[in-house]
């Protein structure tokens, strides 16, 4: 992970941090852009080698330039959000999906031997779809070429979010924070606290999370298997949240502060708290751009069901190019769905008694991390799996 290397600090995030705050606001935009444009660069020939990574900034500058021409009620907007979507479907699913055709690479005519998945494409393609959408629909400026390109090549967020909105970006990069102390302070804590978790928690957790596969789940004891996926769950929670703590904290030291991502999420007392709290902006933007457009919560209610199970499925595609996620998602859209009718048969009280409150959060716990088998491992295996937890 790039978070993890001496090159992201020493190259690019202390020196531009930097730079970005002496630098005049009129240039302050040049200063992230081209900063954003020599990362997105480095990384992508250090990772791909030359031709690939030429590919990499070749499909990033052409989204880029396709989005100047948004205009409010454009078909160009529909254009843009339609070839965003086929350059990552291409990247990221294409031998996923011609692999459910032809089960064998060796006679896949379609099958990609060299794919390469271009540095940050899942987080890049949301923001190139929200700016598309909200400039169709009027709801964000159009800002200067120099803004722009600082919102899209921003680093910090490029790789592993959160997930910008360019309406929240534009005036905090027009008044960066005066606060050198304070921002650099809180941004190098928040950072250090990332890579804690990072190679404290998670990468420990690595020894036991390795487990869940076939062979040592085979010969495991069975009271072990529910040990190995509950520590996966950790392991996740403090991957995710580290990388995003370390975004956020390198923002701060440019005096730019984006999106939390998460907000302690396992202590959540049902589904629908717990995707409030977890990976919050990839939540919103799922809410903002499929949910309510598919036409939310409004209607029949089994119109609201199905917005909710193509909702979460969308977020299992994202996660991932595998039949695994599709189910991890849609899992959680039938807990989500499951929760709302339970509300609508049985309101919540304005307080719940203790005994409630830490029932429903045990079964949110415990359901939330059964679900993970489904996102750590293939379905065969992970059907495989609690088959020996139920019946050893």
């Amino acid at each position: 992970m790039i978070f993890n290397t001496w090159d992201y600090y020493l190259l690019f995030l202390i020196p531009s941090a930097i730079l970005c705050r002496v630098a005049s606001p009129r240039l302050r935009p040049w200063v992230i852009f081209m900063s954003g444009g020599l990362f997105f660069t480095y990384f992508s020939y250090t990772q791909f080698g030359g031709i690939a990574g030429a590919a990499c900034l070749a499909i990033f500058l052409w989204e880029t330039f396709v989005s100047r021409f948004y205009k409010s009620s454009s078909w160009i907007c529909w254009f843009g959000v339609t070839q965003t979507v086929l350059f990552l479907a291409l990247f990221k699913y294409r031998n996923f999906l011609t692999g459910l055709f032809w089960r064998d690479a060796a006679h896949n005519p379609l099958y990609w031997k060299n794919a390469f998945l271009p540095l940050g494409i899942s987080f890049f393609t949301f923001e190139f779809v929200h700016y598309a959408v909200d400039r169709y629909r009027n709801k964000t400026e159009e800002g200067s070429v120099t803004e722009y390109l600082a919102f899209i090549l921003f680093f910090p967020t490029m790789v592993a979010g959160p997930i910008k909105r360019y309406q929240d970006f534009l005036p905090k990069l027009r008044t960066i924070s005066r606060e050198w102390v304070v921002d650099w302070q809180r941004g190098l804590t928040r950072i250090l606290t990332g890579l804690v978790k990072k190679f404290a928690v998670a990468d420990v957790l690595t020894a036991y999370t390795n487990h869940l596969n076939w062979m040592d789940i085979s010969r495991a004891q069975r009271m072990i298997l529910p040990l190995w996926l509950f520590a996966y769950g950790i392991k996740i929670y403090a991957d995710f949240s580290a990388y995003s703590d370390i975004a956020i904290g390198s923002a701060r030291l440019f005096g730019i502060r984006v999106p939390e991502n998460f907000d302690w999420p396992y202590l959540r007392t049902n589904i629908t708290d717990f995707w409030r709290h977890w990976h919050m902006s990839l939540t919103n933007w799922l809410i903002d751009y499929i949910y309510i457009p598919l036409g939310g919560s409004r209607g029949r209610s089994g119109k609201v069901y199905a917005n909710i199970l193509v909702t979460m499925l969308v977020s299992g595609i994202w996660h991932g190019a595998g039949v695994n996620f599709i189910v991890w998602g849609l899992l959680h859209g039938i807990l989500l769905a499951i929760r709302r009718a339970w509300r609508q048969i049985r309101p919540m009280p304005v307080t719940p008694p203790l005994w409630s409150q830490l029932g429903s959060w045990l079964l949110t716990y415990v359901a939330v991390n059964l679900a993970w088998a489904f996102f750590c491992m293939d379905v065969h295996t992970a059907l495989f799996f609690f088959r020996r937890l139920l019946h050893g």
